[in-house]
């Protein structure tokens, strides 16, 4: 890791940044994270604990002259989501994170920087440790797994915390102040198929679908990018519907909340169609790359010779994966009729594992509507269920209903004004903020959200904004010295 991170100003919050991206701290592996904040805690002398799931929380008085002020919670999550190039050679789970200055720019070697929703707990962590910043009494929630579940706010301790004020900070740009977010579900459909031998006189390929932008699928999937699942799909739709191309392995995307970025199948084409077969792929690779040549500039579409595989997908159950994937719908499925420019609800068809008898598919179904979640959600069942699949809706958890009289959120609006002369963007997300389920356990605790520019979360190409992170530390300061007398 670049020792120049280190020099950047606030040197506290990217010292604190640099030692927590020492630390791996995948979702749902975050041991060693949650030694590490305990560890940090207790060496500031300041009272640390760990509720039963896994979640901190280091507490600290105000300081002299702001005892009369309400209480805050300043939140963020430990764990990253992690991605890499697949020429990158790189272990999450033993690895720091390999950073590195371009420009404006923080950005990682070949992987996701962690920047969400680590520069939120560097900030807190920089908070904590400080002798000289006006705050009131503090305490600093660091929960677990929230990328791939929210485990860590849906089991929080309904107990553990007195504050009245909830600061999330984990919105990824530094205009905005965020009252309200999307609600998501998990969706699974699985299915077993028939082994078959691999027909006499075919040839194998591999089909790779790679080098597209990818991004967080909240956020980013206003913004019409291509997703890798659903474009190899449909060229192996094509090319068996016109060639009787035969699956023998398929494998795409990664985490729910990620878009794919990267796909790859093998497959066998009789001989006899063979040329065909590349002559026609070409034609639809091409007309591909035109639809998306402003959106994914660098998309790579490769179909190469490749070893024999042994077996094949049975062709019925073949057909019947894919029109299904065909037919799911993936990207936004309805905007907001009440919040300009906000994506109501969408879907991410994230990841698709073929092989060894056993067809994985997941996605991830967000709204801000629970109506609309759930009919989305069943329109996606119907579609794997008539193809044979089981599906499993799991993981479900609520939106944050936006409050535009909240008190804390004039605070910040007024101070927004005062230090950049302009209006802040006060808005509702279509991302997934811990602040709906928080709520739940703590009806009455007033919810912001807020943060330093993050662009490409959940892909390699994620970078954070250093002039944005300056930003937001003098605004996050101001914000913890007016807040509101009890």
């Amino acid at each position: 890791m670049s020792n120049e991170i280190r020099t950047i100003e606030p040197k506290a919050v990217w010292n604190n940044f640099a030692d927590l991206n020492a630390v791996p701290r995948p979702s749902k592996k975050e041991e060693r994270v949650i030694a590490f904040m305990m560890d940090f805690g207790k060496k500031l002398g300041l009272p640390t604990k760990k509720d039963a799931i896994g979640n901190v929380v280091i507490t600290k008085p105000a300081t002299p002259g702001m005892e009369d002020r309400k209480a805050v919670v300043l939140q963020s999550h430990l764990d990253m989501v992690h991605q890499k190039n697949n020429d990158t050679e790189f272990d999450f789970n033993q690895q720091g994170i390999d950073m590195y200055i371009d420009g404006d720019w923080v950005r990682a070697r070949g992987t996701t920087l962690g920047a969400d929703n680590g520069l939120g707990v560097a900030t807190i962590m920089a908070i904590l440790e400080s002798k000289d910043i006006a705050h009131p009494a503090i305490e600093a929630l660091f929960t677990i797994d929230e990328e791939t579940g929210m485990t860590g706010a849906k089991e929080l301790d309904p107990t553990i915390l007195k504050g009245d004020i909830l600061l999330n900070l984990d919105t990824e740009e530094d205009d905005e102040i965020g009252i309200g977010c999307a609600g998501g579900v998990d969706i699974s459909a699985v299915r077993s198929y028939r082994q078959e031998p691999v027909p006499s006189q075919v040839d194998a390929f591999e089909i790779k679908v790679k080098s597209l932008q990818g991004g967080h699928s909240g956020m980013d999937i206003i913004k019409g990018l291509a997703n890798a699942n659903k474009l190899l799909n449909r060229l192996l739709f094509d090319t068996y519907t016109n060639f009787g191309l035969r699956i023998a392995s398929l494998y795409g995307g990664g985490l729910r909340n990620a878009i794919p970025r990267e796909s790859q199948a093998i497959v066998v084409i009789d001989q006899l169609n063979k040329e065909a077969f590349l002559e026609e792929s070409a034609i639809l690779i091409e007309e591909i790359k035109q639809e998306y040549k402003s959106l994914e500039p660098h998309l790579e579409i490769e179909i190469t010779p490749t070893e024999m595989p042994e077996m094949v997908m049975e062709i019925g159950v073949q057909e019947g994966f894919l029109k299904a994937v065909y037919a799911a719908h993936n990207g936004v499925y309805r905007m907001s009729p009440d919040i300009k420019g906000l994506v109501e609800t969408s879907n991410n068809i994230a990841r698709i594992q073929i092989g060894d008898g056993e067809i994985e598919i997941h996605c991830l179904t967000r709204s801000s509507v629970e109506s609309n979640k759930i009919d989305l959600a069943n329109s996606l069942r119907s579609c794997f269920e008539l193809a044979g699949f089981e599906v499993e809706l799991s993981g479900d958890y609520p939106g944050w209903a936006p409050n535009p009289d909240s008190d804390i959120l004039k605070v910040l609006d007024k101070i927004y004004q005062e230090q950049n002369n302009k209006k802040a963007n006060i808005a509702a997300c279509h991302a997934g903020l811990e602040c709906g389920i928080l709520g739940s356990h703590y009806p009455k605790m007033d919810m912001i959200s807020f943060g330093p520019t993050i662009r490409g979360a959940h892909s390699p190409d994620e970078r954070a904004s250093i002039s944005s992170t300056q930003k937001f530390w003098k605004f996050t300061l101001q914000v913890l010295a007016e807040i509101p007398k009890k």
